[in-house]
């Protein structure tokens, strides 16, 4: 049959997740860090994705599709216990933490300095809030482990994002330089790790602030292996 339904234009698509958190149905999944239409049938054509897309990908066509079944996505609702579909993980929000002179310390040891969610570059919003005015901190994966003070050295008082191309297989460059030229970044921080595969973090955030035309203050800071500073 003939009906209205959602089309994604990959070329916009910035990988965020935000559609498929708000299609309550599971048309909508995640497939090579890009959002897919997976089932028409699935898809009710009433666009509460739309709003949701910081890229506006999303857009409305008529075209052959198969009918809404809702009684399929009720039966598929109950295989998961009757949970909505999308990813609650990639919700976008920001954390507020207290001020304080000294970190707090918990039974589980010095308090998170992380100010944002998410952190993954393919998960984040170009367009969330947190991005204006902020102190941009780009790490590969691997640093937060190599270092016992990494929140208090390097993510307190700047937005975390970290990813890794050689285990992701992308190129964040064209993500990271619309998050750099749509909001008002003040700095930037890449922090990789010694190891040649760890280039690729800090080549992508080159290429991506020659690529966004901004002039930002920025640094690399490479760590070792036992976690020491390279100079």
């Amino acid at each position: 049959m003939r009906r209205r339904i959602i089309e994604i234009d990959e070329e916009k698509c910035n990988g965020c997740g935000a559609c498929a958190e708000a299609c309550h149905e599971g048309a909508i999944a995640m497939v090579g860090g890009k959002a897919k239409l997976v089932r028409d049938d699935y898809c009710d054509g009433l666009g509460d994705c739309l709003p949701q897309c910081p890229t506006g990908a999303i857009s409305f066509v008529e075209r052959e599709a198969k009918p809404y079944d809702s009684a399929a996505v009720s039966a598929a609702k109950a295989e998961k216990g009757g949970m909505p579909f999308g990813c609650p993980g990639a919700r976008s929000r920001a954390i507020e933490r207290e001020e304080e002179a000294e970190p707090r310390v918990r039974e589980s040891g010095v308090a998170s300095r992380l100010s944002q969610w998410p952190v993954q570059i393919k998960l984040a919003p170009v367009n969330a809030p947190y991005f204006n005015g902020a102190k941009l901190l780009i790490a590969a994966d691997c640093t937060a482990f190599a270092r016992a003070d990494f929140h208090e050295r390097f993510i307190k008082g700047r937005v975390t994002l970290i990813g890794c191309p050689k285990l992701d297989g992308v190129d964040y460059s064209e993500k990271l330089a619309e998050i750099i030229a749509e909001n008002d970044i003040k700095s930037v921080t890449v922090v990789r790790m010694e190891v040649p595969c760890c280039g690729g973090i800090e080549a992508a955030a080159k290429k991506a602030l020659q690529a966004s035309g901004k002039f930002i203050p920025w640094q690399v800071v490479t760590l070792g292996i036992n976690g020491e500073i390279e100079e």
